[in-house]
Parts: structure tokens; C-alpha cells; sequence
């Protein structure tokens, strides 16, 4: 079997070529991809390897990231020992703590956000030359993200067949929250800035990972990102008033923050909502494809919460009336519907 290979290949990489042992080898996690995390423990320290099989998945990119965003000040895996050919990477363990636990656990939201956005806009503030070297969050990827939604939640989650007029409005859509995007100050994206990835650590935290995809794109999108994430939500005067936060410490660094904190709260958290409505909507369609292509099912546990994000969105904007209705009257009757048949299209 394929994982019986790299895990031998792991074991001879860290005992032949890298001389650590005697140690236990366990998984710590898998993510979206194909790529997989295991964690080393030696009689005095623990190490994670990540498992990226060169077929499926290219680590140049997460090198690459790495080394900016350590470049900025904040505190990302050290990269310890790297075989390129076999897709193989040693790096500084962030425990297994991610922000998201402590807080289903009851823990204080206060000290985390803050902490999550301090490092966002130390990331912002810090990243000008490091965004530069990263591709462009463009009209073109935007709009393969937004395509993702009425494919793979429409079409093959919901089993819907859409009319020609739903086709139209929602390429409507797409050319309005597109623009909007395109407006915005052009920042470091980090693309997946969330509770998942952002590890609770003893220092410098939170520790940041999953971060390989990152762009050159929308100064609002990251901070949606963890504030309207997909897996724990808050109410809305709450995040109102972290968006305030965040704003607050870009605006304490003089004109380059406040070209990126817009000229009014309102006009940022019109911001923050329309970049919020485009991830939302293409995460709908992520997590389907999840389940569908991927056979991930954890992902569906997680459709209810985005689409609720995406309709209350939506009903804040009359350019987005049609789209509202359409979310409200055609998409969320279906949810539970679609949920029960892909459930037991996993059964025995």
C-alpha cells in the first residue's frame, strides 16, 4: 500500500540520512491535500515530518512561504531537514494545540484573537516585499474559486439543475464580488488563516501553518478568514469589534497601515463581508468536493454553518438581492436533504 511506502520511506529518512533515534513515529494530522504530518518523539525533544508525495504534492511552494513569513516576524515551523526528490520535510513541532480547541472547550476568545490578529497585521505590515513575490490574487483565480460553488455544492452536493436565468445571476455575482475584491488594498494572503492553522504555543503564539497557497490579494481576506471561520462563529457585535481591533493596530502604524485599514469602519467592514462572501461561497464548494472527489466526509459537518455565513452576507447588500433570494429559496431547503443521502451513500 501507498501509506505502508512512505512510512517506510520515512523511517529509513530519519534513521539512515538524518541519524535521529531511538524515536516513536505517530500520525499528527492530514489536511485538505495529500499531504500528511507525523510527529517524531526522541527521548528529548518531538519533531514533525511532513509527507508530501512528489506525485501529488510539490513543497517548494511551502519553502518558499516559509521563508517570507518568517521574514515578517512571525512564528511559522523552522524547517530542519528537507528531501526535495522524495517530498520529505523535517520541522520544529508546534504541539498539537490549534486555537480552534480551546476554544469549543469554553476557553476566553479575548487573549487568542488578539493574538491571532496581532500576527495578521504584523503580516501585513511586515509583508509589502514578501507579497511581491507571491502570485496574484486575480480576476481569474477568483472567479475558478466562485465556479466551484454551483459544480460541486449546486450541482453535484444539492443535485440541483440550475436554470439559465441562475446561471446568468450568479455570473452576476461573480462579476460584482470579483470587482470588489480588486478593489480592496492588495495584501500577504495567507488564504486559510483560521482556528485550524493557528497553533496555541508556549512562545511567540500562535504558531503558523498550512500556508503553502498563499497570494498577493485582498486586505480584508484573512481577517475573515478567522473571524467568520468556518468552524466556530461569534456574534456579530463581537466580530465588529475585533474588525475595530485589527483596524486599530494598523491605524497605530502611521500612513502605511492606514492605506490598508480603509477611510471608515464601514467602508472596511464592507470590505470584510464582500471578501467574506467570496471565500464562503467557494468554501461551499470546497467542502463538497471534499466529500465527493476526495471522500473526506468531515468536511459536510461544516456545510450548515458556511452557507449560513453566505446568506446572512448576502442579505446585507441590495446589489446581492437576487443572489439572496436565490441562497434562501433554492440552495438552503435542499442542505439537509443532500446531507442525509451523502451520508448514506457512506454506509455499509
Amino acid at each position: 500500500m501507498q501509506t505502508d511506502f512512505r512510512l517506510t520511506l520515512i523511517r529509513a529518512w530519519l534513521t539512515q540520512d538524518l541519524a535521529i533515534g531511538p524515536y516513536a513515529i505517530d500520525v499528527a494530522s492530514a489536511d485538505a491535500s495529500f499531504r500528511r504530518y507525523f510527529r517524531v518523539t526522541t527521548a528529548d525533544r518531538t519533531l514533525i515530518v511532513m509527507d508530501a508525495p512528489p506525485d501529488k504534492e510539490d513543497i517548494a511552494p511551502f519553502l518558499k512561504v516559509q521563508g517570507l513569513l518568517a521574514g515578517c516576524g512571525v512564528h511559522v515551523p523552522a524547517v530542519l531537514a528537507i528531501d526535495l526528490p522524495r517530498g520529505l520535510l523535517l520541522l520544529e513541532d508546534l504541539g498539537s494545540t490549534p486555537m480552534l480547541a480551546p476554544l469549543q472547550a469554553g476557553g476566553t476568545p479575548g487573549p487568542l484573537y488578539t493574538d491571532a490578529l496581532q500576527a495578521l497585521a504584523q503580516i501585513q505590515l511586515h509583508g509589502a516585499q514578501a507579497a511581491a513575490q507571491l502570485a496574484p490574487y486575480d480576476a481569474p483565480v477568483l472567479r475558478r474559486e466562485l465556479q466551484l460553488m454551483p459544480e460541486w455544492f449546486c450541482h453535484t452536493h444539492l443535485q440541483l439543475a440550475l436554470t439559465p436565468d441562475e446561471r446568468a445571476m450568479l455570473v452576476a455575482t461573480e462579476d460584482f464580488l470579483i470587482q470588489a475584491a480588486l478593489a480592496q488594498p492588495q495584501v500577504f494572503v495567507h488564504r486559510d488563516y483560521h482556528s485550524r492553522n493557528l497553533m496555541v504555543t508556549a512562545a511567540q503564539s500562535p504558531g503558523i501553518i498550512d500556508f503553502q497557497d498563499a497570494l498577493h490579494g485582498p486586505a480584508a481576506y484573512d481577517l475573515v478568514s478567522i473571524l467568520k471561520d468556518c468552524y466556530i462563529t461569534w456574534p456579530r457585535a463581537q466580530v465588529e469589534a475585533w474588525v475595530a481591533e485589527f483596524r486599530a493596530l494598523l491605524l497605530a502604524e502611521g500612513p502605511a497601515g492606514a492605506q490598508l485599514a480603509g477611510s471608515s469602519q464601514a467602508q472596511y467592514l464592507r470590505w470584510f463581508d464582500l471578501i467574506g462572501l467570496q471565500r464562503h461561497i467557494k468554501v461551499l464548494g470546497i467542502f463538497a468536493r471534499l466529500f465527493w472527489r476526495d471522500g473526506k466526509a468531515g468536511y459536510l459537518n461544516d456545510l450548515p454553518l458556511t452557507l449560513s455565513y453566505v446568506r446572512e452576507t448576502a442579505s446585507r447588500f441590495p446589489e446581492l438581492a437576487d443572489f439572496h433570494r436565490f441562497v434562501d429559496t433554492r440552495l438552503a431547503p435542499h442542505l439537509a436533504a443532500a446531507h442525509q443521502r451523502a451520508s448514506q451513500s457512506t454506509s455499509p
